[in-house]
């Protein structure tokens, strides 16, 4: 019989991951582009899996089945991401079945951080212990809760949308509603709009903040201090209710180095030096990892995976 693969894709509000992986989780290729708008976010899917197929020479039914961590809160009953203002008008809308039809095996989706914290529990930190909290921060933020090595979802898929929680900004401004008054204050768009406001200068992205804050500049360094501020009191909330252990900061922002010093600090002020954080051992690979995991529990038994 063909060799069966899956594929992992992590759909972020800017950028689109996917790659290619053996059945027995063997990542083969790898690709990245800018997200589409929207509902064209499917045919863009479409095309990422049959482009990786054609990669590494396999074709189309050897797909068994394909994982999307997406940042939202996904609906497993209806296909569908809610709680998703990254992903556009493809809130509301059946993924699963629009993706399905086209690639003709089964299609899953999950909330991107969960998938990342997936990924880190079978092939990072996971290795060493049972338990942790990842916190990713990127485009937004969100925390995957990992107790006694199973993801916490929560009731209806919502747990660890810590972008809601009301700090850092007015709770009560329609304005920071839609994101969340935490997300407001600590999202990589806000590091730039911080650094804009502090400086007079043209607005820089979040990476060219940090290059500069690297060379000494005065106002990117208080922009990234004011990031790891929040950052801590989004940990400390976490600490507080589910008392994890350990925090593992990943995604485009949380896994820069540079953070993990002024985050350390702002726990000491806040009276909890002893709060263990780590950067992720894993960086940006954690959300395809996962990605993969999730799409081999989701693909049809067969001779070959009941043999590996």
């Amino acid at each position: 019989m063909q060799h069966q693969y899956v594929v992992g894709i992590d759909l972020g509000g800017t950028k689109v991951r996917a790659g290619i992986a053996t059945i027995a989780g063997e990542i083969l290729h790898e690709t990245t582009e800018p997200t589409r708008d929207g509902r064209a976010i499917v045919a863009q899917v479409t095309e990422m899996v049959r482009g990786l197929a054609a990669a590494v020479g396999a074709s189309r039914a050897s797909i068994v089945a394909t994982a999307i961590g997406g940042a939202g809160v996904p609906d497993s009953s209806t296909g569908k991401f809610d709680l998703a203002p990254n992903l556009g008008d493809l809130e509301g809308f059946d993924v699963v079945a629009e993706l399905e039809g086209r690639l003709g095996h089964p299609v899953v989706i999950d909330n991107d951080v969960n998938i990342a914290a997936l990924g880190e529990l079978h092939s990072g930190v996971g290795t060493e212990v049972d338990t942790f909290a990842f916190v990713s921060v990127g485009t937004g933020i969100g925390v995957g809760v990992v107790l006694d090595r199973r993801i916490w979802q929560g009731v209806r898929g919502g747990a660890g949308e810590i972008g809601y929680l009301p700090i850092g900004s007015d709770p009560l401004d329609p304005g920071n509603q839609r994101r969340g008054a935490l997300e407001e204050v600590v999202s990589g768009d806000s590091i730039a709009q911080r650094f804009q406001v502090a400086s007079g200068r043209a607005r820089s992205s979040a990476v060219e903040v940090f290059e500069l804050a690297a060379g000494g500049d005065p106002d990117a360094l208080a922009s990234l201090d004011e990031e790891a501020r929040w950052l801590a009191h989004a940990i400390l909330a976490v600490d507080a209710v589910v008392d994890p252990g350990l925090f593992v900061l990943g995604g485009g922002i949380g896994s820069r180095e540079e953070l993990l010093a002024p985050v350390l600090h702002w726990l000491g002020r806040l009276g909890r030096p002893t709060i263990e954080v780590r950067i992720s051992p894993l960086g940006s690979s954690a959300p395809i990892l996962g990605a993969v995991r999730l799409a081999i529990d989701a693909a049809p038994l067969s001779t070959e995976r009941e043999a590996s």
